[in-house]
């Protein structure tokens, strides 16, 4: 798989990880696994509803989430947002 990060989610990783630095090892880890396998469990990758309905979320730890839309026929992953729980959704 590949990950696309645009302008705007790079933004948002940089303003994340200046409050929340500890995490970037696993953020490393975490899209390390989503380049392999995004369905590996321990991303806890599940498909959202409502508004963001075409949107899939993965834990990045249990109260920080990733947003990201799958276009799988291309083999991409375009992520979206990254924050805590309440931000994201």
């Amino acid at each position: 798989m590949r990950l696309i990060k645009d302008e705007n989610y790079q933004r948002k990783e940089r303003k994340f990880f200046k409050k929340q630095p500890q995490l970037l090892d696993k953020y490393a880890e975490v899209l390390t696994k989503l380049k392999i396998n995004p369905f590996d469990p321990s991303l806890k990758m599940h498909k959202l509803k409502g508004e963001l309905g075409e949107f899939h979320s993965c834990s990045l730890r249990y109260e920080y989430r990733i947003i990201c839309t799958f276009i799988i026929q291309n083999e991409t992953i375009i992520l979206v947002d990254i924050g805590s729980h309440n931000d994201v959704y």
